[in-house]
């Protein structure tokens, strides 16, 4: 039995960190260590041109450890917009949670509270948004929520599938990487 196509998302939450870019072992900490995954830029152009707004939504824990602060930060995200838009695409926002790991609030991812403030930010009921990540705190943000959830294979994506991703948070659709999942998503793929 062939599923029915889903309708179009009204709003795409990406995490930022093996989903969009290299997913490093020390972090991204310089606008220089920012490296965009082939295609992503692209996708983010096709969703925008699509008509589908786009929100990164990233813990960024480096800044609660004193590693960077909210200014190279900033830089950093500069360096993602301007990638983007090479590509024809736009970020229509970027949420991130500055929280150590060990003192994080609800607004760290598995926490829902980045997801929340983009969907009130852009009037979108959690069913009508999909969120893309990398990683079962990605999948869990978007689950407590009622959100779709897409999981990528970039990043640690590929060691989440491999360990299993939770009866709970079905459905996951899981796709190679972000193009992947932008081509389906706008073809209807449930």
């Amino acid at each position: 039995m062939r599923s029915e196509p889903k309708a179009r998302p009204r709003l795409g939450l990406l995490d930022r960190d093996g989903t969009l870019n290299e997913d490093r072992p020390d972090s991204v900490k310089t606008p220089d260590e920012l490296v965009m995954i082939p295609g992503a830029a692209e996708a983010v152009a096709r969703l925008t041109g699509a008509g589908v707004p786009v929100a990164v939504v990233t813990n960024q824990a480096n800044i609660g450890r004193g590693v960077i602060d909210e200014a190279m930060l900033s830089r950093i995200h500069d360096k993602l917009r301007r990638e983007i838009a090479r590509s024809g695409g736009r970020l229509d926002a970027i949420l991130f949670c500055p929280d150590h790991p060990e003192r994080a609030t609800e607004r760290r991812k598995p926490g829902s509270g980045m997801l929340r403030e983009a969907l009130e930010s852009f009037g979108v009921e959690p069913g009508d948004a999909l969120l893309i990540g990398d990683s079962l705190k990605d999948l869990e943000a978007g689950a407590r929520l009622g959100c779709r959830r897409a999981l990528v294979r970039t990043g640690k994506g590929r060691a989440t599938e491999r360990e299993g991703v939770p009866p709970s948070l079905a459905p996951v659709a899981v796709y190679d990487d972000l193009a992947a999942a932008v081509e389906a998503i706008l073809e209807g793929a449930p």
